[in-house]
């Protein structure tokens, strides 16, 4: 039985590889774009590298993984300050794109098709963890944060960039944009499956409550260095980007970073 109709996988990893490969066609175009960036941008409105430093500015000897990789641009960035890069991703197609990429730009990836949940790495194989909108959404925290820590040595961090917990508390629950209404218990975050959604239905998201973040951090065996909740420049307050405008990101935090050490 080929290994992406596994039924033994969870209900979540196969969904979400369904759909990423049935959208990976939407994401090559923006793949292309973050591939030739000089300067590293950050979520959905582009924050810059400088304000967020969620990569080291010299990685030259670092073992780095990406978990939940999609077309490797933030692999690329990590290969070109140094580090001895991998990715994973649950897509195959999505992979299949980072694949002519790395091609295409002379970078050498080390690119895996897996769950970032379980993954085929052996213990202390790296120094260095980052998720951008992969493993940070899309995978179950009380899975893929125990296997990173797994995966990490002594000492080594991990930097993930998700939904912030306002903005799902408030996005509708038919898939709508986001407005300022409170419409989920926040106190209730977990699993969000936007499969059967009216509004552009999508795959199996995870969140947390800030409280509930820090404690599995604790549980898992991560302190936190840093947080932070990146915020739009001024502009179009109208313009939307995946169901938030930039007007609502202005005044509310849309997405959080967690940067986190091995102890």
């Amino acid at each position: 039985m080929p290994h992406d109709a596994d039924p033994d996988l969870p209900f979540h990893v196969r969904e979400n590889r369904r759909y990423w490969d049935e959208m990976a066609h939407a994401w090559v175009a923006g793949g292309e774009r973050d591939w030739a960036r000089d300067e590293p941008v950050w979520g959905n409105w582009a924050v810059p590298e400088h304000e967020l430093d969620l990569l080291p500015a010299d990685m030259r000897g670092l073992d780095a993984v990406e978990l939940g990789c999609g077309t490797a641009y933030v692999s690329a960035w990590m290969a070109r300050r140094g580090a001895r890069v991998t990715g994973i991703d649950n897509s195959a197609q999505q992979l299949a794109t980072a694949r002519r990429l790395a091609v295409e730009h002379a970078i050498e990836l080390t690119l895996v098709h897996g769950d970032a949940e379980a993954t085929p790495f052996a213990d202390a194989s790296f120094d260095f963890a980052i998720s951008e909108y992969g493993a940070a959404i899309w995978c179950d925290p009380e899975s893929w944060l125990p296997e990173a820590h797994r995966i990490l040595r002594p000492g080594g961090r991990l930097v993930f960039l998700g939904h912030h917990p306002l903005a799902q508390v408030c996005a509708p629950l038919d898939g709508g944009p986001t407005g300022e209404t409170l419409v989920r218990p926040y106190f209730e975050l977990g699993r969000l499956d936007w499969t059967g959604v009216e509004i552009e239905p999508g795959g199996v998201e995870f969140n947390l409550t800030i409280s509930d973040w820090f404690a599995l951090f604790r549980r898992v065996g991560f302190a936190v260095e840093d947080y932070r909740e990146p915020r739009p420049e001024p502009g179009d307050d109208a313009e939307d980007r995946f169901f938030v405008t930039r007007g609502w990101a202005r005044r509310f935090p849309g997405e959080q970073v967690w940067k986190l050490r091995k102890v």
